[in-house]
């Protein structure tokens, strides 16, 4: 911006006055009315320095001037001090963003020295704001590299997860549709849930976190030797208490993966794969955790493992109807789970019997 100063003023000798005050530091530009005024600004807007202006002139008066101003943001990018004779208008004027007042009759020394405090900060005004402006595109900027990072991670967490879930399923000679029924049934319970008690602070994308992360729920059992693993028949209570590790040893894998996790898909793993045997009076395992102290995610991913445990075939066992599965749950056959996640899984019922009925394909 260069040092010009437009003088606004109907009075021919108030305008001689300030350009022969002025004509020293500024290039002065005058104008006899308001009309005038604004053909001058758009002209010279980017050389402006100040615009010195009066109120009473003929055709279009200063508040007209200052409402066109306002109205075209000029306002913002030039700064405007009122030539007044009254100090009743002042109030008014700082509504339309005035800089400052110059009064009448003229003082040259406090005419100079208020033009050049206006204009001095005005420029420093537009420095801040510009410094603003690019560092606020360059968080922006930052901001997107890191979401797209995020995204990124999130994508291979994903792909970690099931290639792991996949590893556990050939390891426990099943099909890995254990894996994909879970996650089908893990979706349905979280947005059930989500829908009968808010308190919880569900959302869709930390449902469908859950169950993506319900896939890690065994990943232990890739520490269980063969023989405890794979046994048909009942297992002994030494064998069980070894069988019981694959939550903590599960635990342990995923903490040796560094460097890939995104942070809240980390912690959802952990949770489920350290919990999901946890019972809400306390009876489960591996901490004995009891009611809301067993973390959300692991008591659907709980409820979705159970139900997909009786109503499938295994090697040791046939599968139950899906009656008697809905039952056993209800009834704490199968350990205790919380009243409100028993009251979504009625709720989720139908939904969860037509997935058991297409194997894990809800289409």
């Amino acid at each position: 911006m260069e040092n010009i100063v437009l003088v606004v003023d109907d009075m021919e000798l108030n305008r001689e006055l300030l350009e022969e005050m002025l004509k020293d530091e500024y290039e002065v530009i005058l104008a006899e009315n308001g009309k005038r005024a604004i053909e001058l600004i758009q002209e010279y807007l980017e050389r402006l320095s100040v615009v010195l202006l009066d109120l009473v002139m003929p055709e279009m008066d200063g508040f007209a001037v200052l409402k066109e101003m306002q109205k075209s943001q000029l306002i913002t990018k030039v700064p405007v001090m009122i030539i007044s004779g009254e100090t009743l208008e002042e109030a008014h004027c700082f509504d339309y963003g005035v800089a400052d007042f110059i009064q009448k009759p003229f003082n040259e020394k406090i005419v100079k020295k208020r033009i050049k405090n206006v204009v001095h900060l005005f420029a420093y005004q537009n420095e801040l704001e510009d410094k603003v402006r690019m560092q606020t595109e360059t968080l922006r900027e930052q901001n997107q590299i890191l979401q797209k990072q995020t995204e990124k991670l999130k994508e291979n967490n994903i792909k970690i997860i099931d290639v792991l879930g996949n590893v556990v399923e050939s390891r426990n000679l099943e099909s890995g549709e254990h894996v994909k029924r879970v996650k089908e049934f893990t979706r349905i319970l979280g947005m059930q849930l989500m829908k009968d008690y808010p308190e919880y602070g569900l959302t869709e994308e930390s449902v469908a976190m859950i169950a993506e992360a319900s896939a890690l729920h065994d990943v232990g059992k890739i520490c269980i030797p063969d023989n405890v693993l794979l046994k048909p028949g009942r297992l002994t209570d030494e064998e069980f208490e070894l069988m019981k590790t694959h939550t903590t040893q599960g635990c342990d894998i995923l903490n040796n993966i560094h460097g890939i996790w995104e942070d809240d898909y980390k912690k959802a793993s952990y949770e489920i794969c350290r919990h999901h045997h946890e019972r809400y009076d306390g009876r489960g395992y591996p901490d004995h955790l009891k009611g809301e102290e067993i973390p959300v995610s692991a008591q659907i991913v709980s409820i979705a493992d159970v139900y997909d445990a009786l109503v499938s075939e295994r090697v040791y066992k046939a599968a139950r109807s899906k009656d008697e599965a809905y039952e056993m749950i209800i009834n704490g056959d199968c350990g205790t789970f919380s009243p409100k996640l028993l009251e979504s899984f009625r709720h989720a019922r139908s939904d969860f019997e037509y997935l058991a009925d297409h194997n894990g394909h809800p289409e």
